[in-house]
C-alpha cells in the first residue's frame, strides 16, 4: 500500500509554484439561500469546508508572518485545485475577517481516488432474502417508523475500479457517490496535499495547517438545520430526521435508527451507537436480577441474626470495643454500629452471591452476542475485509518514512520511518514511559492512604464518641463515615485532575511512537489511556477491598504504616459498605462531571455565540457559518465516549458483588447517554469527517480482560471483604458441638464468638488510650474479624481454630467459584460461535455472486473485442482474395 501511494499519491501533492504560477479560488458573493449546499451556480456539491481568516487583517501576527502564512495558504489552495478538486471563496456575512473556501470534487476526482482507497460501491440491488426474527412483531413497537426513515437499499459491492465502471450500479453520477464518502475522500486529498517543502522535506496536510493557525476550521457540511426541513426540496434533510426521530428526548425508549446513523455520520460512529445500544439492551436483563437481589437483602434484614444482635442492648450494649487508634480515641460501644449493620445486611447477603455469579456469566454472554451482532454490522456496512483494502497510512508516518528496507515478501524496497534498531529503542522508550506515568498513579493513591490515616486521628480526637451518649448524629456522623466521605471527594477531585494530565502525556507517548494508520494509533492510544484510568479510577476501590483491615495486628500490638501511621481497621461488619460508598461517590461524581463537560460547556459556548451572532447582525446566515460557529468534535473523536462508557463498564463487573444496584444506575445513565451523545452530535458539533471502522478496536480486547479479572475480584471480595464466609463457617461448624454449645445449628451468639478479647491492661504506653477507664471493666474486644485466643490462654492473642477454618473456607470458596464460573464462561464461549451461520451464508453467497458478476462482464468484454478482432481479420482476408 505504501508504494502504491508512493506512486499515485505523492506525485500529485504538487510543487510549490511562482507566485504567477499560483491557482487561486473563484470568488462567489451568498446568495441568501442560508440553506444551501451547492456553489453559487447550484450545481457543483459543497463536499467540504475550509475556514481562514484574511491575513490582510489580522493585527496579532508580525507582517512577515502574515506573509509566510498567506503564501503557505495560497500554495496549498494552488495544489489542491492541481490536485483536480475545485475552490469557491465567499467572505463571511458575519465577520468580514473570515473567509470560507468550499471545496468540490468532480466525478474524475471521485473515482480516481475511490480506487485509490479501494472504497466497495454498488454493483448491483442485492437478491438476498431477509427472514423476519420471530421477535420482529415485538421489536417493530419500539422501532423509528419507515414511512419516516426509509429502510436503506441493500446491494453486492465490490472494490471500485475505473477500468470496470460499467460494472458498477450507476444510475445518476451526482448520486452514486453518497454525501459522506464524497467527504472521506475530499479529507484524503486535503490529508496529503503540500503547501511547503524545509530541507527538502515535503511538509502537507491540513491537519499541520490548522495546528499552525493558517485555517482557522475544516469540516464537511450539516445537510440542513436540526430544527426545521432545508427549503432545498431536493435534500433530504437528514439531520433533521436523526434530531426528531433519534437525538430528541421523546425517544428514549426507541430503538436507534443505525442504518441511517451510518449512512450519515459513516462506520466508526454507527458502531459506537451499536455497540453502546447493544451494552443498554443487556444491562436490563442485569438490572432486574440485581434490582431482586437488591429487594431479596431488603426483605431479609429483619431476619439478619447477627445485626439484632449488635442492635441488642443486652448483647451489643453490653460489648465494649477497643480504641481505633493511639491515646486519642477512646473506648466505644458495639451499638453505635447498629444502623450500618443494618445497612449492611441489605448489601452482604446471599442474593449477593448469586448475583456475582450471574455477572461473571452476563459478562461472557453479552461479549459473545456482541461478536455475532459485529460481524452481522460488518457484514451489512461492507467493513468485512475493510482492514486489509481500505485502511491508509496516517500523514504522519508518511512524512517520516526515510529509510529504505527490503520488503520481505515483496522482496522490493519500501520507505520506513525508522529501522529496526530504533523501533526497539521507541517502543522501550514508550513502555517505561507509561510505568513511569502508572507510578506516579499510584503514588497520588498512596497520598490518599496517609490522609486516611492521619485524618481518622483528628476526626476521632473532634467527635466525641462517649459510651454514655445517646446523639441521633453520633449514629451516621462516625469517625470512619467522615474519614471515608472526605477521602472519598478528595479521591475524586484527585482523579478529574489527573484525567487532564494524563491524557495529553498518552497523546505524546503515542505521536512519538508513531503508528502507521490511524486504527494503530487509535489502539495504541486506547490502551495506554486505559491503562492510566483503569489505575487512577480503581486503585481507591480496590484498597478498600482487599488491603483496608487486612494488616493491622491486634490491640497492644498494631501494624504501622511507614512506621508512623497505625493502619486502617474496618468496622465489626468489615469494609463491604464503605467500598459501596466510594463506588457510589465515583460513580455518580464522575456521570454528573461528564455530562457537564461533554454537554453543558459545548451548549453555553454555542449559546453566546449565536447570542453575539445575533447581536452583531440580522441577516441571513449561509450553511457553512451556522456550522463554522458550532463546536468542532476533537481530534479522537468518539475515545472519550468510549472510555467513558468501558470505565463504566468495570465499575458494574468488577466490583458488583458490593453493589447489586450498579448495573440499575448503569442502564439509567446509559439510557440518558445515548440521547445525550445523539443530542450533541447532531444540534452542537459540526459534522465529523465519516470514516470507516470495522469493529470497536482495542476496546473489544480490553473488555475481556475486564471480564476475566471480574470473576476474581468478586471472588475475593465475597470471600475477604464481605463477612459472608465466616458467617456460613460458624453456622455449620462453630455453633455446634464439639465448637459450640448450640444444639442445631444457628446464628446465635455469633457476633460474641467472633470479636476476639484483649485485657486494657496489656496496652503499650505508645497506643494506651487517654480517656479513663470505668465500670471495672478489665477488657474490650477488637473491632474487626480476627479470631484470636483470649488472654489467659497459653496462646493468648494467637489465631485460633477458627481463623483457620475461615481461611481454608475462604481459600476453598475462592477456587470452587472461580473455576465454576471460568468452566461456564468456556462452554458459552465454545456453544455461541462469534458469527452467526446466516451471516456465514450471506458472506459467501455475496462473494460467489460478486465475482460471477465481474467474471461474467469482464467474459462480455473479452468476447466483444475478441468478435471486433475476428470481424478485421476476415475481412481483411477477403480484401486479400
Amino acid at each position: 500500500l505504501v508504494l502504491e501511494l508512493n506512486q499515485v499519491i505523492i506525485p500529485t501533492y504538487g510543487t510549490v509554484p511562482d507566485q504567477q504560477n499560483l491557482h487561486t479560488p473563484e470568488w462567489a458573493d451568498f446568495d441568501d439561500k442560508p440553506d444551501s449546499l451547492f456553489f453559487s451556480d447550484g450545481q457543483r456539491r459543497i463536499d467540504f469546508v475550509l475556514v481562514y481568516e484574511d491575513e490582510s487583517k489580522k493585527m496579532t501576527h508580525k507582517r512577515s508572518d502574515r506573509k509566510k502564512q498567506k503564501r503557505k495558504r495560497q500554495v496549498y489552495e494552488s495544489n489542491l485545485i492541481n490536485n483536480g478538486l475545485q475552490l469557491e471563496a465567499t467572505r463571511s456575512v458575519l465577520d468580514e475577517k473570515l473567509i470560507f473556501v468550499k471545496v468540490h470534487a468532480p466525478w474524475e476526482v471521485l473515482c480516481t481516488y475511490a480506487e485509490v482507497m479501494h472504497i466497495k460501491l454498488p454493483l448491483q440491488p442485492s437478491d438476498l432474502k431477509t427472514r423476519d426474527s420471530a421477535f420482529n412483531w415485538f421489536s417493530r413497537l419500539f422501532r423509528v417508523d419507515e414511512n419516516i426513515i426509509k429502510p436503506e437499499q441493500e446491494f453486492f459491492t465490490a472494490p471500485f475500479q475505473k477500468e470496470h465502471l460499467s460494472n458498477f450500479y450507476i444510475q445518476d453520477k451526482d448520486t452514486f457517490f453518497n454525501p459522506a464518502t464524497r467527504s472521506r475522500i475530499v479529507h484524503f486529498i486535503l490529508s496529503r496535499v503540500e503547501y511547503a517543502p524545509k530541507n527538502n522535506v515535503k511538509k502537507f496536510g491540513i491537519n499541520k495547517l490548522l495546528d499552525t493557525g493558517i485555517y482557522k476550521a475544516a469540516f464537511p457540511l450539516h445537510d440542513s438545520s436540526f430544527r426545521h426541513l432545508s427549503t432545498d426540496p431536493d435534500c433530504p434533510s437528514e439531520r433533521y430526521l436523526l434530531y426528531r426521530e433519534w437525538a430528541h428526548p421523546k425517544n428514549i425508549f426507541k430503538l436507534q435508527p443505525l442504518d441511517f446513523i451510518r449512512k450519515y455520520y459513516g462506520e466508526k460512529i454507527g458502531i459506537y451507537f451499536a455497540w453502546l445500544g447493544f451494552y443498554t439492551n443487556m444491562l436490563i436483563v442485569a438490572a432486574v436480577v440485581g434490582v431482586g437481589c437488591f429487594l431479596y437483602g431488603c426483605l431479609t434484614k429483619d431476619n439478619c441474626t447477627w445485626s439484632q444482635e449488635v442492635c441488642d442492648p443486652n448483647i451489643g450494649g453490653t460489648i465494649i470495643m477497643c480504641p481505633q487508634c493511639d491515646k486519642v480515641c477512646t473506648y466505644w460501644n458495639l451499638t453505635i454500629t447498629c444502623e450500618s449493620s443494618k445497612k449492611l445486611c441489605i448489601f452482604d447477603s446471599f442474593g449477593t452471591l448469586v448475583f456475582a455469579v450471574f455477572m461473571g456469566i452476563w459478562v461472557t454472554l453479552f461479549l459473545e452476542f456482541w461478536k455475532r451482532r459485529q460481524a452481522e454490522l460488518e457484514y451489512e456496512w461492507d467493513t468485512v475485509e475493510y482492514l486489509e483494502q481500505e485502511e491508509q497510512v496516517r500523514p504522519e508516518y508518511e512524512a517520516r518514512c526515510t529509510h529504505v528496507v527490503m520488503n520481505e515478501i515483496t522482496q522490493q524496497e519500501e520507505h520506513v520511518p525508522y529501522t529496526a534498531c530504533g523501533k526497539c529503542i521507541r517502543m522501550t522508550f514508550c513502555t517505561s514511559a507509561v510505568f513511569f506515568w502508572i507510578l506516579l498513579i499510584i503514588a497520588s493513591v498512596i497520598g490518599i492512604i496517609v490522609y486516611r490515616l492521619s485524618v481518622f486521628l483528628v476526626f476521632s480526637a473532634t467527635l466525641s464518641q462517649h459510651i454514655s451518649g445517646t446523639e441521633v448524629i453520633r449514629k451516621y456522623l462516625t469517625p470512619q463515615t467522615a474519614t471515608s466521605v472526605t477521602a472519598s471527594l478528595i479521591s475524586f477531585i484527585v482523579i478529574m485532575v489527573l484525567n487532564v494530565v494524563y491524557e495529553k502525556v498518552a497523546i505524546l507517548i503515542t505521536d512519538f511512537e508513531l503508528p502507521r494508520t490511524q486504527t494503530d494509533y487509535e489502539n495504541s492510544l486506547t490502551t495506554k489511556m486505559f491503562l492510566f484510568q483503569f489505575v487512577n479510577y480503581y486503585s481507591s476501590c480496590f484498597y478498600i477491598a482487599f488491603f483496608k483491615g487486612k494488616f493491622v495486628g491486634h490491640p497492644g500490638n498494631p501494624v504501622y504504616w511507614l512506621g508512623k501511621y497505625r493502619n486502617e481497621e474496618c468496622d465489626p461488619g468489615g469494609c463491604l459498605l464503605e467500598l459501596t460508598t466510594q463506588l457510589a461517590i465515583i460513580v455518580g461524581g464522575k456521570a454528573i462531571w461528564n455530562n457537564i463537560q461533554e454537554v453543558l460547556l459545548p451548549w453555553v459556548k454555542n449559546l453566546i455565540g449565536r447570542y453575539c451572532a445575533a447581536a452583531r447582525s440580522e441577516k441571513v446566515v449561509p450553511r457553512w457559518e451556522q456550522d463554522y460557529h458550532l463546536q468542532p468534535i476533537g481530534k479522537l473523536g468518539l475515545f472519550y465516549e468510549y472510555l467513558e462508557m468501558v470505565i463504566q463498564f468495570g465499575f458494574v463487573t468488577l466490583f458488583v458483588a458490593s453493589f447489586p444496584l450498579a448495573p440499575l444506575l448503569a442502564l439509567i445513565n446509559n439510557m440518558l447517554e445515548i440521547r445525550l451523545d445523539a443530542w450533541k452530535l447532531t444540534t452542537q458539533f459540526r459534522r465529523m469527517v465519516p470514516q470507516k471502522a470495522q469493529d470497536i478496536g482495542a476496546w473489544q480486547p480490553i473488555m475481556q480482560g475486564i471480564a476475566i479479572l471480574a470473576v476474581v475480584t468478586n471472588a475475593m471480595i465475597i470471600a475477604f471483604t464481605s463477612d459472608m464466609v465466616p458467617r456460613l463457617v460458624y453456622y455449620w461448624s462453630f455453633s455446634v458441638p464439639p465448637y459450640g454449645s448450640h444444639s442445631s445449628h444457628t446464628m446465635k451468639g455469633y457476633i460474641n464468638n467472633t470479636l476476639s478479647v484483649f485485657n486494657v491492661s496489656d496496652f503499650k504506653n505508645a497506643s494506651k488510650p487517654f480517656s479513663p477507664w470505668f465500670e471495672n471493666q478489665t477488657t474490650c474486644r477488637q473491632v474487626y474479624r480476627d479470631l484470636r485466643y483470649p488472654p489467659g490462654h497459653q496462646h493468648q492473642y494467637e489465631h485460633n481454630i477458627y481463623y483457620w477454618h475461615v481461611i481454608a473456607a475462604k481459600l476453598a470458596f475462592i477456587i470452587v467459584m472461580e473455576h465454576v464460573i471460568y468452566f461456564v464462561k468456556f462452554i458459552i464461549s465454545y456453544v455461541i460461535p462469534d458469527v452467526s451461520q446466516k451471516t456465514k451464508s450471506k458472506v459467501k453467497r455475496e462473494k460467489y455472486l460478486t465475482q460471477k458478476l465481474l467474471h461474467e462482464n469482464d467474459l462480455k468484454v473479452v468476447k466483444k473485442t475478441m468478435g471486433k478482432i475476428a470481424d478485421k481479420i476476415i475481412k481483411g482476408v477477403d480484401s486479400t482474395f
